[in-house]
């Protein structure tokens, strides 16, 4: 309801003033609104540029302290772990996810070892970096099989738990899997690890880059429609995200991030649940190229993380996490 009128009432009243701006904000941002995504590689001594997404790396596990180290400092609650799976280690099963010697199950140790709860682990769980045909789960005559792959991801889940992990994101999409995962974890004595469910995750263009940061890029056989979400949908974004709170997820992430804002607002609207999203891959891109060719300025990062608060995320998946301290000034 609008209250007054002009010229009695003048909204740039408030407008006119640095302090009185800010004095008036709705939506900020601070660290502790953020996750960093870090992309591993196997070997010693290498940070690797990823060509298509500018300003980000693949490290090898020694140089896993030195991110963490300024996560910590930055105050970043959280960091998420994705590995780049050499091919050799791919096969159609995708059983590297669940060698417990594999890249993410090293840097759950390496870092729960030395900072112990400092800071918070999330890790992915799905079959896509690990399979030779690029899917996130048993691929059967050009149909991702459902309640097959909920098995594996059950054990990928224990396992990445035995580590130390703090937060499981399930996201890959297969029915059921998070009641399935989250009874597991009970069982075995893992009732305090968390639930992140990707429960609504669309079938997007936006996410090429990161196939190509985690060496899934080319591999893919087919598409990911018959079991990622249909972009067109909206009230199905509701019932995927009601089911897997039944099924006793913690938090439910919303991917990709920037398209789907109205997703965003109407989970937490809905639900009153916590809400991530993730800044993907395609949108960093986007915005880092054109920051980087003087078609936007820097501010255009701040105006697209503020977006996501407004429409209400409680935190952001973004490869801008390790830059902080200097976009927040």
């Amino acid at each position: 309801m609008i209250t007054g009128k002009y010229p009695g009432l003048r909204l740039r009243r408030s407008r006119k003033n640095d302090w009185s701006r800010r004095l008036i904000e709705e939506n900020n941002l601070s660290p502790s609104d953020f996750i960093l995504p870090i992309f591993l590689i196997d070997g010693k001594n290498k940070k690797q540029p990823i060509k298509s997404m500018p300003g980000v790396y693949r490290y090898t596990l020694d140089k896993l302290s030195g991110l963490v180290d300024k996560a910590i400092k930055n105050q970043l609650p959280m960091v998420a772990l994705f590995p780049y799976t050499e091919k050799r280690k791919k096969n159609n099963l995708g059983t590297e996810a669940l060698n417990e010697d594999n890249l993410v199950c090293k840097a759950i140790q390496l870092i729960k070892k030395k900072y112990k709860n400092q800071i918070g682990i999330m890790t992915d769980v799905a079959l896509d970096p690990y399979t030779s045909h690029g899917h996130d789960g048993l691929l059967k005559s050009g149909y991702v099989l459902n309640d097959e792959t909920v098995s594996i991801l059950i054990n990928q889940s224990l396992l990445q738990a035995q580590m130390g992990c703090d937060v499981l994101a399930p996201s890959d999409m297969m029915d059921g899997r998070i009641g399935e995962i989250r009874k597991t974890l009970d069982k075995n004595g893992y009732k305090m690890t968390q639930i992140l469910s990707y429960a609504v995750k669309y079938a997007s263009s936006f996410y090429g880059p990161f196939r190509d940061a985690v060496g899934s890029k080319g591999l893919l056989k087919g598409d990911k429609k018959n079991y990622q979400m249909d972009f067109k949908n909206s009230d199905e974004a509701l019932r995927e995200v009601a089911l897997d709170i039944k099924e006793g997820a913690d938090m439910v992430m919303v991917k990709p991030g920037l398209p789907y804002l109205d997703i965003i607002m109407l989970i937490k609207d809905n639900f009153k649940i916590p809400v991530m999203a993730y800044q993907v891959s395609g949108e960093y891109s986007l915005l880092a190229n054109a920051v980087e060719k003087g078609l936007v300025d820097n501010n255009v990062i701040i105006e697209s993380l503020i977006g996501f608060k407004r429409a209400g995320a409680n935190a952001i998946v973004s490869y801008y996490a390790d830059r902080l301290d200097k976009i927040l000034k």
